[in-house]
């Protein structure tokens, strides 16, 4: 199969996460409701998903998970919302995709981290993943952007992106042209055999890069990184500058 007729209906959303590079920020509020420019992380991350399609969502919470709950009942009427609790162990983003597995009606389902901002110029991006998955060759698709337009990142990128648009990071760690979005989709079928409890999704996408299953779709828009304080201003700015 060859590009996916819709959107998936369920989307994931990591939500569990303690947000301490955005401290003291998070230090009371749950870094998916830190807002920029008047809109919550998480809020912004609902009107990608509902532009795009998606009505159902699975969210993982841990850290203060009770304020993201009362934020997501307010959502009722957009989603139906399933909570993934992790209150009693916080997983990492590999264990936290094992525990919501159940939980996920999609197959193959999509994967948005809450601490990214991202714009579309040129079509959905979550629509222009769904063209593009194929079941044949694909267990992972992620949404990349070249390093140099990766808004306010701290990193040195992630990715190498091959001309078949393979993404792989063989050898010593370096500078590489591609940076992860925080969204992705997986097929069910690579979410499986943790090693332990907790653990990144890491184990996963190498596991998908050995096979040469894992693929890059590059972001046409702008995206940046919100993940710690100064970044909010960072990323306003450059939002009200167009």
């Amino acid at each position: 199969m060859t590009g996916l007729r819709s959107v998936p209906g369920t989307a994931m959303v990591m939500a569990a996460g303690k947000g301490t590079r955005m401290m003291p920020l998070t230090a009371s509020t749950p870094k998916p409701l830190i807002a920029v420019g008047g809109t919550t992380l998480l809020d912004h991350v609902l009107d990608q998903l509902r532009a795009a399609g998606v009505g159902r969502i699975v969210v993982n919470v841990h850290y203060l998970a009770d304020q993201v709950e009362r934020h997501l009942a307010a959502h009722a009427g957009d989603f139906a919302v399933t909570i993934s609790d992790e209150r009693d162990l916080l997983r990492d983003t590999g264990g936290g995709l094992i525990k919501a597995l159940p939980l996920i009606d999609a197959d193959p389902f999509l994967c948005v981290n809450a601490d990214n901002w991202w714009t579309d110029t040129s079509g959905n991006a979550l629509q222009r993943m769904a063209a593009t998955w194929d079941d044949a060759r694909m267990d992972v698709l992620m949404l990349v952007v070249p390093f140099d337009r990766a808004g306010n990142t701290q990193g040195t990128g992630d990715f190498d992106l091959d001309q078949a648009g393979r993404l792989s990071r063989e050898g010593p760690k370096r500078a590489r042209p591609y940076v992860w979005t925080g969204v992705q989709m997986l097929a069910k079928r690579i979410v499986a055999d943790p090693p332990t409890d907790v653990f990144s999704t890491n184990v996963f996408w190498d596991r998908a890069i050995a096979a040469g299953r894992c693929y890059g779709l590059v972001h046409t828009g702008a995206w940046y990184d919100v993940g710690y304080p100064e970044a909010i201003g960072l990323t306003e700015a450059a939002l009200a500058g167009g």
